[in-house]
């Protein structure tokens, strides 16, 4: 006997009434909650290779094959983010009303409550669902921002299976999130209607379905063992634009769901499926299965050949051209493919949840962190990573549930990170290119492309107007050796005379050449790079038993924001100064990089201070010289996100130069705009004679340095023989695709067109942090000082003992909170900091700053109770 269709759905059900706004609530800015989704079922994107390729017809079947006969209950959720040609075309109503056929149809056995909703429309679509109500009534709908409306358009059906028992019910939940009239590209309906909606809404709507997908509807069932499966299809192909103009293959990125590709199978669609496949691996998406119809060209049999069997290509059948009986023998004839389909995306998201799962365990057995005390990581600390999309991880969380959660990189995985996901695309293409391209050459006496811009971009930009050679490493650390290398040669040829063994066979000498340098300092965790610094945690007989520290380091003067004032600390050896209030307090940051302070009574006591230190290291009776001097300009990073006094580092410089010793500033850290200008040299007002780059040079997406030197320090290696010139290199110098990284991301940065942050003269970056706000969290009890400086907002928490320097564990309560709050930070004992990169937004970065105030009052309140109960 055939399925009854009940009496409450004999007649289908359509119902638009009027209701304030379809839980507005819910839908709120990306700005204040981070995107994630549920991973406790799967939730796959159908894409298209092409438009008019049957993605839709795709979707009916998968959920045929899902909710047809299953042995439970089971939830199928199909989400429509984006539609044009609305009303006349649905591709919600399309399932919702397939599924119906096919459900009776095939006399199916579990009753299924099937529903189509339409949760926003722009105004035209809605003139054509109303009609003539819509002039009379529209302000009894509910406008939302942007041009839509929500008219709570809702079709439902109770589709009753020969089973009967309707607590045991099924559910086919179809929703059709934005729809335009007008049946063009999103974008344009979205100009033309006046109804535009941004990328970040769209996900954060997509979201919000996503979940209430996975609540809505579970007193049907009313049992735990209920299925879920959500499905997202795109609009038209890969690359065709959404409704900001964004490519789609772009706009749904940051959630990175599993793909299933619907290829191409006519004339032409073997290149358009594989075009669509490399756009999407090109952006990081998996793609489990390949899905075209058969129209008699064999197109599956290249594909497979192309795929190398790595993905399933699955073809069904003909779509016929007589479609009288409602294509119902199309699918029973496409049912073993779709359950075919089924099993291959059920059996993928059950191997990356396991996957998910056995990583953290896994990585404590097999890896060894740097930086990292493995006794002290318990496996429920090992952040799973799934990928990165700009600034944010998607992080794996599995506490109460599996979730995918977007966290904000806030400590630009070791500074390295600048690139929005625009920029992260941009690079993946050029290195995509570059490595097709080259591969691999060697560069000693070789010239290449991508190495040739790289360099001239180095010499034009953060070596601008002294640097007229640039040398190229894999690493910072390496950089640095090779800058000492550079720099003592430099010396070496400038003061022959002085020296006390001859040098002129190159063979080797008797004299000890030192560095002078900071406390405080960090070069690298190279041998050569960390005799360069002071002692400090790095360089402990336990970590490095060679370390003799060969250098004299001088205690800098610091600037930091304290109790909500930018002033200046003296240390021990300087304080003696006894000089005006204005030396030691300033208004304003410019203040304390202004150039007139050059003559002041400070500059002068800083002036004799260092020339009496470098006339001590520099008698022609000592055993020593001291060869360099070796700094890092502004901002001592890992020694604790320290703000050097800037007129002390420029007198530094200007007392070295005149004695002839060579400048290096380490600008591993402090390049390309993370001080919010290219080089810190420009914040510092004075030119090195050699510079060492890394980290954000390249965008942060693959590791490459750079030694930039004047011609000077270059003609001091220019000989007749090979034993003179720099024998300093590795297999991998100046590799095209770092050389090609760093070009696109110089010039990202430094391009207004693609930097909005960048001020009018393009010589610095704008404010990224509200100022006011970060004088307030520095004058709150439980810091100790803040320094905010271009991508850079670092605070030091008030403690003392074993909760201060870069053991403490003091910060990692206040951490896990901002873990949860979406915020991924990697202390340095008890200095915490927030990093962005050159082009995040203003807005992001008060945000982040709100959020951290909020953190530190709960942990303020927590320390004051902790101190309460020890009295």
């Amino acid at each position: 006997m055939p399925p009854l269709i009940s009496a409450i759905s004999t007649t289908t059900r359509r119902r638009i009434y009027f209701k304030s706004i379809y839980k507005a609530s819910r839908f709120i800015s990306t700005a204040s909650i981070p995107l994630e989704y549920p991973l406790s079922h799967p939730i796959y994107t159908i894409w298209g290779s092409n438009t008019a390729v049957g993605k839709t017809l795709v979707s009916a079947g998968i959920a045929a094959s899902f909710l047809s006969n299953s042995a439970s209950p089971f939830k199928f959720l199909y989400l429509k983010p984006v539609q044009t040609g609305f009303p006349s075309d649905s591709d919600s109503r399309f399932v919702f009303r397939k599924f119906s056929q096919i459900f009776r149809h095939r006399k199916c056995n579990r009753t299924v409550f099937a529903s189509d909703s339409i949760i926003r429309v722009s105004a035209p679509a809605a003139e054509v669902v109303l009609g003539s109500r819509w002039r009379d009534e529209s302000e009894n709908f509910a406008k939302c921002e942007s041009g839509f409306w929500e008219l709570g358009s809702h079709e439902e059906r109770k589709l009753e299976g020969e089973g009967g028992e309707e607590s045991r019910a099924s559910e086919l939940i179809c929703k059709t999130m934005y729809a335009w009239r007008d049946p063009v590209s999103p974008h344009l309906a979205a100009e033309r209607e006046n109804a535009v909606v941004e990328d970040a809404d769209l996900l954060e709507m997509l979201k919000k379905c996503l979940y209430i997908g996975s609540e809505e509807g579970s007193s049907v069932a009313g049992e735990d063992e209920v299925g879920v499966f959500s499905l997202i299809e795109t609009a038209g192909g890969v690359a065709s634009p959404g409704p900001s103009g964004s490519l789609q293959c772009d706009l749904y990125r940051p959630f990175r769901l599993p793909a299933v590709l619907v290829g191409d199978g006519r004339l032409g669609g073997i290149s358009s499926t594989i075009s669509a496949y490399e756009s999407l691996k090109l952006r990081g998406y998996d793609v489990v299965a390949v899905v075209l119809e058969d129209q008699g060209l064999v197109n599956d049999v290249p594909l497979l050949s192309y795929l190398r069997n790595r993905v399933p290509v699955l073809v069904v059948p003909p779509i016929p051209a007589d479609m009288s009986d409602n294509l119902m023998a199309w699918f029973d004839e496409s049912y073993s493919v779709f359950g075919s389909l089924k099993e291959v995306m059920l059996s993928s998201f059950l191997e990356r949840i396991q996957r998910l799962h056995d990583m953290p365990k896994k990585a404590l057995e097999v890896f060894w962190w740097p930086f990292t005390q493995h006794k002290l990581v318990p496996e429920d600390n090992v952040t799973v990573i799934d990928s990165r999309c700009g600034e944010n991880f998607s992080v794996h969380k599995a506490k109460h549930q599996d979730v995918m959660i977007q966290q904000f990189d806030a400590c630009a995985s070791w500074w390295t990170q600048g690139p929005d996901a625009t920029l992260q695309i941009e690079l993946a293409r050029d290195m995509g290119y570059t490595a097709a391209r080259f591969g691999h050459v060697m560069f000693p006496k070789n010239v290449y492309e991508p190495v040739l811009k790289c360099a001239e971009l180095l010499l034009e930009g953060v070596g601008k107007g002294w640097a007229s050679r640039a040398y190229f490493s894999d690493n910072g650390s390496t950089a640095i050796e090779i800058a000492l290398k550079m720099a003592f040669r430099k010396f070496l040829f400038d003061h022959e005379e002085h020296v006390a063994s001859s040098v002129s066979d190159m063979t080797g000498t008797h004299v000890e050449l030192k560095v002078l340098a900071l406390k405080g300092s960090y070069h690298g965790d190279t041998l050569g790079a960390m005799e360069a610094q002071s002692p400090s945690p790095y360089t402990g007989f336990l970590q490095q038993p060679w370390y003799s520290g060969r250098g004299y380091f001088l205690d800098p003067p610091l600037v930091h924001i304290c109790d909500g004032t930018w002033r200046l600390s003296l240390p021990d050896r300087l304080q003696s100064y006894v000089g005006e209030e204005a030396d030691m307090f300033f208004g304003s940051r410019d203040e304390i990089f202004s150039k007139n302070r050059d003559d002041s009574s400070l500059a002068r006591f800083y002036a004799s201070h260092i020339s009496e230190e470098l006339l001590v290291h520099s008698g022609e009776n000592l055993s020593y010289h001291i060869g360099a001097l070796i700094l890092e300009p502004v901002i001592q990073g890992a020694g604790g996100m320290q703000m050097i006094d800037p007129l002390f580092q420029r007198i530094l410089v200007k007392e070295c130069q005149y004695r002839k010793i060579p400048v290096i500033f380490d600008e591993v850290f402090t390049g390309f705009w993370r001080l919010g200008a290219e080089s810190a040299a420009e914040l510092l007002l004075c030119k090195p004679d050699i510079a060492c780059f890394a980290k954000l040079m390249t965008g942060g997406i693959i590791p490459l340095a750079a030694t930039l030197a004047t011609e000077d320090i270059f003609d001091a290696f220019v000989g007749d023989s090979k034993l003179k010139a720099l024998l300093h290199g590795h297999s991998y110098s100046a590799h095209a695709l770092g050389c090609a990284a760093a070009a696109k991301s110089i010039n990202w940065f430094k391009d207004c067109r693609t930097n909005h942050n960048l001020n009018p003269e393009g010589s610095s970056l704008r404010e990224l942090w509200n100022m006011e706000l970060v004088h307030q969290i520095s004058l709150h009890p439980v810091v100790q000082r803040v320094v905010a400086l271009g991508t850079l907002c670092a605070l030091e928490l008030r403690a003392e003992g074993c909760n201060a320097g870069y053991a403490s564990e003091y910060a990692s309560t206040l951490l896990k909170k901002l873990y949860e709050d979406g915020i991924y930070m990697r202390p340095l004992g008890n200095v915490i900091y927030l990093m962005c990169g050159p082009c995040t937004s203003p807005t992001k970065c008060q945000r982040l700053l709100e959020i951290l105030y909020k953190r530190l009052e709960e942990f303020g309140e927590e320390q004051s109770v902790g101190v309460a109960s020890l009295q």
